[in-house]
């Protein structure tokens, strides 16, 4: 057996340039508002991201570290920009992989979005190879270990966060919101924390009802409750892009001294080598009934 793996992530505008072709692929080609266009752009701004994307630095520190670990080759495929989920794939196959995991950069099934990675590296692998896809790691005990360690001896009150999605998936039996408490609870009694909740945060202006509470909503009830002091956990995300960088550094953080409130936040996975431990073990975990 020749592995290989497709790792993969949503993807990111690697310049402040970008941003307009960047949201017109995530929409695919519909336009997006001007309002809207100008907030996200003065939001990347705001950030420092002018002429390079620290998310997109990391994301490749992170492949790089896996390739080390695994001793195996490793290629980033984003769904959304450069280099894509195509791309990787092929990369893999012209290096002589029969068998290609693919490992999404998020730990939470949804079909909203892993289905959609998994259907685009599908498609490009066809019958070349054999296809391992992982398509949720949300009870990984590696993953819960790592947070675990991330919260725990914290006095303040744990909100654990991820991306909200379109409320209408739950109609559909979407096991995306049942993961993430699951993910939460896992992590909360690994830590001995009782002193926690979810909210959601990173809504989209789609004019549809979305999954909540939103961050902010939520933390004006914990502040209402007599909480003034908050460690932000967003279990749905690994790395420091947009949605924790703007979402919990800037627009969450403003809103709690507006209400007089501590926040903080953890940090983030990253590349960090216990990290990079976890996701060579789910990768090691995916090989093993194909070589044996």
């Amino acid at each position: 057996m020749s592995a290989a793996v497709v790792l993969m992530a949503y993807g990111s505008p690697e310049r402040l340039d970008d941003v307009p072709a960047y949201y017109a692929d995530i929409r695919g080609g519909r336009p997006i508002a001007p309002e809207h266009l100008e907030d996200l752009v003065a939001r990347y701004r705001r950030l420092g991201i002018e002429e390079s994307n620290p998310l997109n630095a990391i994301t490749e520190e992170t492949r790089a570290a896996l390739e080390r670990s695994l001793g195996l080759p490793v290629f980033t495929g984003m769904k959304h920009w450069l280099p894509r989920v195509a791309e990787a794939a092929e990369r893999a196959l012209e290096g002589g992989a029969d068998t290609i995991v693919g490992l999404v950069l998020a730990p939470h099934y949804s079909r909203l979005s892993i289905a959609g990675y998994r259907s685009l590296l599908e498609s490009a692998v066809g019958e070349r190879a054999t296809l391992v896809f992982v398509e949720s790691w949300h009870d990984d005990a590696g993953l819960v270990a790592f947070l675990a360690d991330r919260i725990r001896g914290t006095d303040a009150h744990v909100v654990f966060t991820a991306h909200s999605l379109p409320a209408r998936i739950l109609a559909d039996g979407d096991p995306y919101r049942d993961q993430l408490l699951g993910t939460s609870r896992l992590v909360a009694t690994e830590a001995g924390i009782d002193d926690w909740s979810f909210s959601f945060q990173s809504e989209s202006p789609t004019g549809e009802p979305w999954l909540g509470p939103d961050i902010l909503d939520h933390l004006a009830e914990l502040h209402a409750r007599g909480v003034d002091e908050v460690l932000v956990c967003p279990v749905g995300f690994v790395s420091d892009h947009l949605e924790i960088r703007w979402d919990i550094d800037t627009e969450a953080m403003e809103k709690a001294r507006e209400l007089g409130m501590r926040l903080e936040r953890i940090e983030m996975p990253n590349d960090e080598p216990a990290f990079i431990d976890v996701l060579a073990a789910i990768v090691h975990r995916a090989l093993a009934p194909v070589a044996a």
